[in-house]
């Protein structure tokens, strides 16, 4: 199996842009890459040209922290991330590939007993569908991650927590390397600094994409552009129930093992895992303001600190390295739309918000046959965009937790 940071043989195609393409994926991200993979791999369409305004992966894709689980709530979302963590839990076979996959465990704490009665809600529908999810009271919390601090005399007491013992963790650039390799192993063209400046149409059907390297014929394509959806959909003709915000992240200076698990917080927003090199690696809120910045806000980086810093004491004797916000778009149900656009032979996938990373493969899966087929996948049908016309909303906007 190959390994990103000790084999340099990681390269890619990145030839001049040929007159057309059968499908034009626009964006180079983890989904659009799993999409072009997705497209060669299983229904064989190889005349596939991925367009990235940058390099590949260096949006959003390398602006997470990486955690994987599938314990959602809403009836539509369980099967839709279950099927994404099996998709996982065979990627690095598959892809012949050292993804760094760890699937130690995913907890999430609850701090008041209307959350604790959410989450146990949130247990109980996991596992009528098959989803493994366990309710953890406070010893047994200690007892798994013991670092955890659960005192009732803190702020927020710790109340108890879920557990998905199969979620866990992902090295996100070699994601991005290992699809970037097997997509162009399969004759996908991945063309890096190539930026979609508009859209030829035909009537009401787009014809080709507009590019800083020229245009490029397109039997179909599809918007992948996590971060900038509404932007790529404005260049089309169309607006999107999006809005995007800057997410706030961090890692620490590194220190020895101290962290085995991930552990989130949806009263505190504040989750972590410790990477296999050794970082904290900290996720917190988002902005409350629009933007597309890859930057964020200090008072919100201040609540994260203080709230880590309560729930796990040992944590005061790191140092902050870095850092930085990625942008999440975010739909007024805090679930993804897949599928047609209001333009012919477009395709959108965007809206993932925080469950971006995690759904890498099945988002791409699912594309991939929404693009051949021209219907969705039916792990999908209940995400088109449609759905904000009729009201038929999947609504996982606090219904399982935090968001990550």
């Amino acid at each position: 199996m190959e390994h990103a940071f000790t084999n340099p043989e990681f390269l890619w195609r990145t030839p001049q842009p040929r007159a057309s393409y059968d499908v034009v994926i626009v964006g180079g991200g983890l989904h659009g890459l799993s999409t072009a993979y997705y497209l060669a791999k299983n229904h064989g369409i190889r005349n596939v040209a991925v367009v990235e305004r940058g390099w590949l992966g260096n949006g959003n894709a390398v602006r997470n922290t990486t955690v994987i689980r599938s314990n959602y709530l809403r009836a539509e979302s369980m099967p839709l991330y279950d099927f994404g963590l099996r998709l996982w839990e065979g990627w690095e076979a598959e892809l012949d590939y050292d993804l760094m996959f760890d699937q130690r465990g995913v907890l999430a704490l609850t701090h008041t007993k209307v959350e604790a009665n959410g989450v146990k809600r949130t247990v109980a529908a996991n596992r009528l569908t098959g989803i493994d999810a366990e309710w953890l009271e406070p010893d047994d919390i200690k007892a798994f991650c013991p670092i955890v601090n659960v005192s009732p005399d803190i702020r927020y007491p710790v109340m108890g927590a879920s557990l998905q013992r199969r979620g866990g963790i992902a090295r996100h650039d070699a994601v991005v390397f290992a699809l970037a390799r097997a997509a162009s192993a399969l004759g996908v063209d991945l063309l890096q600094g190539c930026e979609v400046t508009g859209f030829e149409m035909a009537g009401n059907r787009v014809t080709g994409v507009l590019t800083s390297r020229g245009r490029i014929g397109a039997g179909r394509v599809g918007l992948v552009g996590a971060g900038r959806s509404p932007l790529l959909a404005g260049l089309a003709g169309f607006s999107l129930p999006i809005q995007s915000y800057p997410l706030q992240a961090l890692v620490s200076d590194i220190v020895d093992p101290v962290l085995d698990c991930v552990v989130m917080s949806g009263t505190l927003h504040v989750y972590v895992s410790q990477a296999q090199k050794g970082e904290l690696v900290m996720g917190a809120g988002r902005d409350t303001y629009h933007s597309y910045a890859q930057r964020g806000s200090f008072q919100i980086l201040e609540h994260q600190i203080q709230a880590a810093l309560e729930l796990y004491p040992i944590m005061r004797r790191a140092h902050l390295l870095r850092t930085w916000a990625g942008i999440v778009d975010v739909t007024p149900d805090a679930s993804p739309i897949l599928g047609r656009s209001p333009v012919d032979a477009l395709y959108i996938n965007c809206g993932w918000g925080t469950g971006g990373f995690k759904a890498s493969p099945v988002s791409g899966y699912v594309f991939a046959h929404a693009l051949v087929h021209e219907v969705p996948h039916e792990l999908a049908t209940s995400f088109s965009l449609e759905r904000f016309e009729t009201g038929t909303l999947v609504d996982e906007h606090g219904a399982a937790g935090v968001a990550h």
